[in-house]
């Protein structure tokens, strides 16, 4: 492979020998790439394997999606990847971009752009352009600024990309200033990418960050959203949240987080509640055993958001948050609403947060039979998630507290486990179906079969199953006391 004309290219062939056969590599076992290169060549078009897939390719976690770039308008490309794609897709035609599919690959073709913003509308103006270089000048960073070319093979790199990636910085291809005036949810990318490829931020991007953040506001909440959940789900998220805060880009869009800052915690075990709610987030991942879970993650990061409204000092000095959880799951709500974020999501990371101090008390042998299948049937199929929220909640330096805590929701783990397997706990209904209800009171459906199925549900969550004749003398019993039967 030969290297384009760039500063230290000497250098750099030193310190990336093996990231370029990885480039090397990719391409000998995806012959995709080369097979449709050379048909854009026959076409008299060029085009280039670029930005991520280049960057993921030199780290040697390239996946199977693929990213092209083009001269071709996305009416030609469409011509020449018919009756050669196994499936075309168009969803992207007004940003340039033409997906297919080829041999369990997914190509992504766009045609050069030239995309800025006009420092005023909350969207892109996507224009052409009419080169590599141009195209890859308008990239966000220097590290996804780099193209392969193909059928040839030709590596370009005119902004230092591959001395970037090995150093392992986040640069961009021209000022800050200029990038993040042009797109300004570069900003939030570049945090994205810090906590997803645990690199850092170049200082001049960073003081740009902190001095434009209040741009983010041209964004969309979508737009937003999607680059959050990124960095949120990315394998070392604390670094991203701490460059949100630090520079004010959360205050744009999640100001919860920032507000945690101010507040101490009741035992005064942390420097404040912010750096609690980190290390909350921190041992929720060491928790996952399948990959990134964003709910639960979500969860630990806004299970405190509540405590700022909610905080009382007492007589005694001591500070508390009664019902911080309350205020914090609506919090929780309006702020994942805003994100719109789908209502199932904002739903799941709401009840993880309303029920993640339902715990707290058990130790003390209050808890009966009684309160165990409440707390299994409030949090359904969340359970899994609040074990893990609850047990990364503790978080306190006291070796034995934390060790009583550990056994503790041990203990109440077991108590679970003993009485689903006398009770089928994870579906908890009455004992009495809505048809037998109708059938015994001589009612029709409506209002009261449902009031008579939630007193009954009450009942079963309150006492364990009960036989039929049991079940049908407490709703004969019930409906007389209502006035329903006489």
């Amino acid at each position: 492979m030969s290297e384009a004309s760039a500063p230290h290219a000497a250098d750099r062939r030193e310190l990336t020998a093996a990231q370029r056969n990885a480039v090397a590599e990719l391409l000998r076992v995806s012959p995709v790439a080369d097979e449709l290169g050379r048909r854009f060549a026959r076409a008299g078009h060029e085009l280039h394997l670029v930005g991520g897939s280049v960057r993921d390719a030199l780290l040697g976690r390239l996946g199977d999606d693929l990213d092209f770039c083009t001269d071709a308008h996305p009416d030609e490309t469409l011509r020449i990847v018919r009756g050669w794609a196994e499936s075309i897709w168009e969803t992207g035609r007004e940003f340039g971009t033409i997906g297919c599919q080829r041999d369990g690959l997914r190509l992504e073709i766009t045609t050069f752009r030239a995309e800025s913003y006009d420092q005023v509308s909350r969207n892109p103006v996507v224009e052409y352009g009419t080169d590599l270089a141009e195209d890859l000048r308008r990239r966000d960073f220097t590290i996804n600024a780099m193209a392969v070319s193909l059928p040839e093979h030709r590596f370009t790199d005119p902004h230092g990309g591959l001395d970037d990636l090995a150093a392992k910085v986040i640069r961009t291809p021209g000022t800050p200033a200029e990038s993040f005036g042009d797109d300004p949810l570069r900003m939030l990318r570049a945090a994205r990418f810090a906590a997803q490829l645990r690199f850092a931020v170049h200082p001049d991007a960073y003081a740009a960050m902190t001095r434009m953040a209040g741009d983010l506001d041209r964004i969309t909440a979508e737009r937003i959203r999607d680059e959050f959940t990124k960095l949120l789900c990315g394998a070392d998220p604390i670094t991203g949240l701490r460059l949100l805060v630090d520079t004010g880009l959360a205050e744009r869009f999640l100001p919860e987080l920032t507000g945690l800052k101010l507040e101490i915690d009741e035992h005064a075990q942390h420097k404040d509640v912010y750096e609690h709610t980190l290390t909350v987030v921190s041992n929720a991942v060491s928790y996952e055993t399948e990959g990134p879970d964003f709910v639960l993650r979500m969860a630990a990061l806004m299970h405190d958001v509540g405590k700022p409204a909610t905080k009382a000092v007492g007589s005694d000095g001591r500070v508390s948050f009664h019902h911080h959880e309350v205020v914090g799951a609506r919090l929780t709500k309006a702020r994942l609403k805003a994100l719109r974020y789908p209502k199932e999501i904002t739903a799941k990371v709401t009840a993880l947060v309303a029920l993640h101090l339902r715990f707290y008390g058990y130790g003390r042998g209050e808890w009966t039979d009684s309160a165990v299948r409440r707390y299994v049937a409030d949090a359904g199929d969340l359970l899994p998630r609040l074990h893990k929220l609850t047990r990364s909640d503790c978080t306190t330096r006291n070796r034995r507290k934390a060790a009583q805590l550990a056994a503790d929701y041990d203990a109440l783990e077991e108590r679970i486990a003993r009485i689903a397997a006398e009770e089928d706990l994870a579906r908890v209904r009455p004992d009495l179906d809505g048809n037998a209800i109708m059938e015994l009171l001589g009612v029709p459906p409506g209002p009261v079969v449902g009031q008579a199925w939630k007193h009954l549900k009450e009942l079963r969550l309150e006492r364990g199953p009960l036989d039929r004749d049991e079940a049908e003398a407490e709703l004969l019993r019930w409906a007389r006391d209502e006035g329903i039967v006489e």
